[in-house]
Parts: structure tokens; sequence; C-alpha cells
């Protein structure tokens, strides 16, 4: 089974079943409208506002003409049969049609009430006029079914507004890609369209241009700005093997870029994919609405025909008092509130994650991150930069050799080095002396396990780990040396001319905002904590840095699987992963929901329920708010809908005749079952002034 992506609808996945695919991926559809609705909406909406204009031209006329004694060359009966049958035909056809599609597919659908009641109110009307003598209380009701058309076809309208606004950002998003390329081949640029661009082609991006799909930079230095795809406010410089994303616009240096993924892969388009999956899919509370639904139409067309035949063979009051009671009931009691309930608040929270690089992929993601209590983080790229940066110089020659001085001497001695913290060193070596070359040294001798061996200028350089310079270590240099390793930093020793002059230690850093974010999901009442296959140490002082308590140090990325089925199983905790999308797969696709930092990368869209463009933690906070917000706006969708519609049918079927002797007329039915869905769209679209708090 599959569900219509406009309606939400159940529908049989087979041949017969209307069917489109949009982007590579089937979707089914229980009517034509909404087929028409999900591949052409511009048409669509077009329709909408061409049937709304026609059922108000019209209505408003029979509405006066019902109420407002005037002298008429012609019956009034006839004229407002004349008036409203091309309401009912032409712009009510859309009820029609969604009414034959369900029946087809042995379903139900809002269609039906609405069809059925519009229906009953203009033929029993058609009879009165074609039959008078038969009616002696009277019995037209054409101003009935003409403003309940358009009432409802407002509410489509509206309805139709919330995806549109909602999915602004996505719309904008799909139409970043450039149409036409500049590629190089044999030296020569040439212009072609972009579907004709494969992987590996060269192509060039001059200053101003959109890039056309994403790649690697093999020439050139610009800065890029990826605003509209991860929400990162700041132009990004890229260089030379830097990635580039498609659709992203290019600043003032020109860029010659090596396509990487192409068309359906980019990265824009999978952005695209999972947040019309977002707003496409259905969580449980969503699925329990449309089993609601489902029995609740054939139950409202039982109320409704009792009311008639009790109102008019118990209650012996006149065929139209009992008509006008069944025709209210299935009018008010038509769940259109309902249906929108979930889908309008999903919709608009998706949106507004996308707008702000916060990718949700789905309803059920919705409700799952609502129930997490516990938030657990990988360290190594997602609290933590991920690359060693110098922290620490410490120098003991200070009247003999300057600070600058012990730097550069390092930085001589890793310029030939393969060390892993080689390019720690060389970077803030660069830093200091602002991208002066790093001279050579005269003589370069590695030593395994324990360091590097040089000559600069007539020095004698030693730099590495205790080993290399074991016998010079007194007591004051290993204590500083033991200090900073319990601070989970790598140290490293320079000697010069035989004698030790100083220590370099690095670390990999702590982003920006961990302890923020760390600090506000604390305070939201989540317990935090951090799983990393580095050593106690230094997990240790990391989590010290951020404000993490409860942390497992030295664990595989096999482990960290276990460590999470172990808080949901033993401890019975719903739990959100946060890591890079690549190591951490197995751990984010464990836990409650996945929750992908900082990466388009194929397999944090594959295991993340959440997915954050930006490499900004406190989009993790951002997530879980957005997350909340959603879902509360879902369940005050939910309780004004189920008030109002099994609240007012009682009042539909006569109750206040019974009390205040007062009838409800079936157009302020129509108008009740209107404003609520009005209610519903307005409560949702406050999601846009959504801002997280930290």
């Amino acid at each position: 089974m599959a569900t219509d992506p406009v309606c939400g609808m159940v529908v049989e996945e087979n041949p017969e079943t209307l069917h489109a695919t949009v982007r590579g991926t089937m979707y089914y559809f229980c009517s034509e409208s909404c087929l028409l609705e999900f591949t052409r909406p511009e048409l669509e909406l077009r329709n909408i506002k061409l049937s709304l204009a026609l059922s108000l031209a019209l209505g408003i006329p029979i509405l006066i003409l019902s109420y407002v004694s005037v002298k008429l060359p012609v019956p009034l009966g006839w004229l407002l049969l004349l008036l409203a049958t091309p309401v009912q035909f032409i712009a009510g056809w859309r009820f029609y049609r969604g009414t034959y599609d369900a029946l087809k597919m042995r379903s139900s659908n809002m269609d039906i009430l609405i069809a059925i009641g519009t229906s009953a109110a203009y033929f029993y009307s058609l009879v009165y006029v074609l039959f008078p003598k038969q009616f002696p209380f009277g019995g037209l009701y054409f101003d009935t079914s003409a403003i309940i058309i358009a009432l409802i076809l407002t509410g489509r309208l509206l309805e139709y507004g919330v995806r549109s606004r909602a999915s602004e950002a996505i719309r904008k998003l799909a139409d970043l890609q450039p149409a036409n390329v500049t590629i190089v081949v044999d030296g020569t640029e040439k212009e072609i369209p972009i579907e004709k661009l494969s992987p590996e082609d060269f192509f060039i991006v001059r200053p101003g241009d959109r890039i056309a799909t994403d790649g690697i930079v093999v020439d050139g230095h610009s800065s890029v700005d990826e605003k509209l795809v991860t929400g990162e406010g700041i132009p990004v410089e890229k260089l030379m093997g830097n990635q580039v994303i498609g659709g992203t616009i290019n600043g003032q240096g020109a860029l010659k870029v090596r396509a990487t993924r192409v068309g359906t892969d980019t990265t824009l388009s999978k952005i695209v994919h999972i947040v019309q999956q977002a707003q496409n899919s259905k969580g449980p509370v969503e699925r329990l609405v449309d089993t609601i639904s489902r029995y609740f139409v054939p139950i409202v067309v039982l109320v409704a025909l009792a009311s008639f035949l009790g109102w008019t063979f118990i209650a012996h009051e006149p065929i139209s008092f009992g008509f006008t009671t069944a025709v209210a009931v299935l009018i008010i009691a038509c769940p259109c509130a309902l249906g929108l309930a979930t889908p309008a608040a999903i919709v608009v929270g998706a949106g507004k994650g996308a707008e702000n690089g916060i990718l949700i992929k789905g309803g059920e993601y919705l409700e799952r991150t609502q129930k997490i209590d516990t938030v657990v983080f990988d360290k190594t790229g997602t609290l933590t930069r991920g690359e060693p940066e110098v922290t620490d110089i410490v120098n003991f020659k200070p009247k003999e050799i300057s600070d600058d001085e012990l730097l550069q001497y390092a930085a001589i001695c890793e310029k030939r080095s393969e060390h892993p913290l080689a390019s720690a060193i060389l970077t803030k070596a660069g830093e200091e002396f602002r991208g002066k070359e790093i001279p050579d040294p005269e003589s370069f001798e590695s030593v395994p396990g324990s360091g590097v061996h040089a000559v600069y200028l007539g020095h004698d350089l030693q730099f590495g780990s205790s080993r290399i310079v074991e016998s010079l270590v007194n007591r004051d240099i290993q204590s500083k040396l033991n200090e900073l390793q319990k601070q989970g930093k790598t140290v490293m020793i320079l000697s010069v001319d035989n004698q030790i002059a100083g220590l370099i230690a690095a670390a990999d850093t702590v982003k920006e905002h961990s302890r923020e974010t760390v600090k506000a999901l604390q305070k939201m009442g989540l317990k935090v904590m951090m799983l990393t296959g580095d050593n106690r140490n230094t997990a240790a002082a990391i989590a010290n840095q951020v404000g993490i308590e409860d942390y497992v140090s030295e664990v595989v990325p096999a482990e960290k699987y276990e460590a999470i089925k172990k808080l949901q199983t033993e401890e019975h905790r719903k739990v959100a992963m946060v890591g890079d999308g690549v190591n951490d797969a197995p751990a984010l696709a464990q836990a409650d929901v996945g929750i992908a930092i900082g990466s388009g990368s194929d397999i944090a869209i594959e295991t993340g329920g959440i997915i954050l463009m930006k490499d900004d933690l406190r989009d993790v906070v951002a997530g879980i708010q957005l997350s909340r917000a959603t879902m509360n706006k879902i369940k005050q969708n939910l309780f004004w809908a189920f008030i109002y519609n099994v609240g007012l049918i009682p009042v539909a079927a006569g109750l206040f005749f019974v009390v205040f002797g007062v009838l409800l007329n079936p157009i302020f039915a129509g108008l009740a079952m209107a404003m609520s869905s009005v209610t519903v769209v307005t409560n949702s679209l406050n999601l846009r002034r959504f801002k997280p708090k930290f």
C-alpha cells in the first residue's frame, strides 16, 4: 500500500492506480486532482482559482436572491436553478471525480461527504422546482450547495497556499542549477546543456556564476556563497582540492572544477528529495488519523440518514426539516480540518527546517525526536574539529631562543616529515609567519617511532617524542610533559644543540559551539553522552571542556552501535545519535533518531533521520526544538479538528432545535467547516516564526 502524497489517502500500488514518476520516485494518487496538484501544481492552482471565482460569482447572487425579496421576470426557483447548475457541476466537478476515484478503490475520502451533501441540497431543490406542490413547507437549498462549494474551494486554496509557501525554499533549491555549463575539452571551452554534463568532465565557473554541479576544484581560488544550500551565511573559501556544491554562487575568483556527481546524485537533488519525502511522509499519528477517517466517513453518512429518518418519521417534522439536518451533518462532519491537521504542520516544519539547513526526513522522525531523552555525541569531527591544532608552546630557553624561533625550528624539522602532526605545526608556523616559506633543513633524518633529526644553520635539531631525547629529560620537563598529556594532548619535544629548548603540544580542538550546545540540551532535560575511539585521557579532556560527565572511550564503530543498543534495551532510553555520518553509520542507524552533522555525504543521507547541512552543533538543538514545535502544532491541530468534528455533529443533527428551538442552517455548517480548516492552517503557519532558543 502507498499513500497519496497530496491528500494522504491510502492507495494500492498497482498499474491501475493513478501514478507518476517524479525525480526518479514513483508516487501513487487517489484522484486526478491530486495527481495534477503534485505533477503540475501551477495548472491545478489555476483550476482551483477559476472554480472558486465561478462559485463566488454565481453563489453570492444565489445567496442574495434566496433571502432578499426582488421582483423577477421568471420564477425564483428556475432562476436559482440556472445559476446553481454551473456551480454544482463545473466548480464542484472535482468532488464528483474524487468520489468516483475513491469508490473505485473501495475507499472513502472527504470528497464523498462533500459530493453527497451538496448533491442532496441541489437535487432536493431541483425536485422542488419541478414539483413545488409536493413540498408545502418549501425546499430551495441552491444557496446551500453553491456557497458550501465556494467555502470548500476557499479552504482548498488556503491548503494549497500552505504547501506553496512552505515549499518555497525547496522550489528555490530545485531552480538553483543553471541550464547550461561551460566545459573544457582539449583546452577548448564549450557550452553545453547541463543534462549532457558527465562525471569527470572539467567545467569553468566564472565570477558571479552558479556552480553547475558537485565537484572538486582543480584550479583557481575564490569564495562561494552556499547559504541557500547549507544555510551558512558566510561565503566559504575554495582552493584547489576543495569540494563545491552545485547551485551555490561563486564569488570574485574564477574556478576550474572536475565534476564528481551529476543529475539526481548531486547534493542539491538529494536535499530536494529528502524534504519532499518529509513533506509527503506519514508518522504514527497521521496513520491513526487515516484509519479514523476511513471509518468516520461511512459513520457520518449513517448519522445523517438516521437524522433524516428520525426527524421525518419519528418526530413527524416536514421532509424539508429532516433533509436540512441530514445535509448539515454531512457538511459539518467533513473531516477537512482533520485531514489537514498533520500534513499542514509537517509541510511548514519541513520547509522551515530546509530554510535553515536542517533536513528532517519525515513525520516519523518528528514523532521520534519528540520522545528523545538521551543525546549521544561522537567526538572526532562532531564535538571537535577532527584535525589537530597546535595548542601549547612551552619555551625552556626564553633568553636564548624566542617562541617564534622555537616554532620555526619545529616547522623546519617537520617540513619533510610524514608524521600526522606535521601539518598542524606547519599550519601554525604559516599563520605566525604570515605564509612565508619555511626554510629547508641542511640535512634531514627520520628516526622511526621517535621523531626526526635535522641540521639548520649549523644547529643540531631533534624533534619528536620523549624517546628521541630520553637522556635529556629532567624532572621539571617530565612534570610539564605529564601535565599536557593528561589534558589529552600529543606533546613533541624540541632539542637544540643537544639541550631541550621546549615542548609543542597539539590536540583535536573543540568546535566553537560545542559547550553551548551541550548546555542547551541539558537545559532541555536531556541526558548528554559522548562515545569516542580515542584514549581515556583525550576523552576526559574533551568531555570536561564541553561539559559532558558521561562518556565512553576507546570504542570502535561496532561498539558504538552496541552502546546505543544497550541504552535502548537495558535503560529503556530514546536515543538520538549525533555523528559525522561515516564511521558512525551503524550507531546512527541503530539510534531512534540519527543526526548527521555538517555533511551531504551519501552515508549520512542514508542513515540520518535529521541531516544538518551546516557544520554548526547548535543546529542539533534547533532540529530537536523544531521537531518538538512541529509535533506540538500537530497535537493542537488534531485536538481542535476532533473536537470540532465530533462536537458539532449533534448540533447539526438538531440538538439546538430540541434545546433552543433553533435549527442549524447548512450554510453555517459549511462556514464552520471552512473556518476549522482556516484555524488549522493558520496555526500551522505560525511555525514559520520558529526561532531556536539556546
